[in-house]
């Protein structure tokens, strides 16, 4: 197995994921406009950090984990199994994962508030951004090399952070205002 893991390889990860959005919100910004094109990159890109932080060894691989040693299920203890977990920030392992999921709420608000529809789609798009992290839960357990643990805490921490980029982009929306920048076609 290839080592792959640590904050470097997740930054670097991070960046390149910038570039190809940028380039994709260039090419787009011309048919969609600019606040739609930009939102919608930057929503993408978002989840590309999302996986890269929550997906990747945050201390290189593990490269086997023992099977008595492997996570066998889902903790549903609120705090979670490993409460010290990641500290990339002062605050802990619940602060990112709140805060991962502020740009995302965000981005997909503020890229979807172009149209009428909005309402109905961003609470579908919350939604989305749930089964997301549902979803990066369970690959955590099911991938044992990962060394990551799957907990229903960050699966709370994850939503919530998304609620409140809800907030943030419907603020932010009714500041632009993309349903005036729609092209004219």
């Amino acid at each position: 197995m290839f080592p792959v893991g640590g904050v470097g390889v997740m930054l670097l990860g991070a960046l390149v994921a910038a570039l190809v959005c940028l380039l994709l919100a260039t090419a787009l910004r011309r048919r969609f406009g600019t606040v739609w094109a930009f939102s919608f990159a930057g929503f993408l890109w978002s989840l590309v950090v999302v996986a890269l932080v929550t997906l990747i060894p945050y201390a290189g691989a593990p490269g086997i984990v023992p099977a008595d040693e492997a996570q066998t299920m889902c903790s549903f203890d609120y705090g979670g199994p490993a409460p010290q977990g990641f500290w990339l920030f002062s605050n802990g392992q619940r602060t990112l994962n709140t805060a991962l999921f502020v740009p995302s709420g965000a981005l997909m608000t503020l890229m979807l508030a172009r149209w009428r529809s909005a309402v109905v789609l961003v609470p579908l798009g919350l939604v989305g951004l749930l089964g997301y992290s549902v979803a990066i839960e369970t690959a955590q357990l099911v991938f044992a090399r990962l060394d990551r643990a799957c907990d229903i805490t960050d699966v709370v921490d994850n939503v919530t952070g998304a609620a409140i980029g809800v907030g943030v982009g419907l603020v932010v929306a009714l500041v632009l205002r993309p349903s005036r920048h729609r092209t004219h076609r």
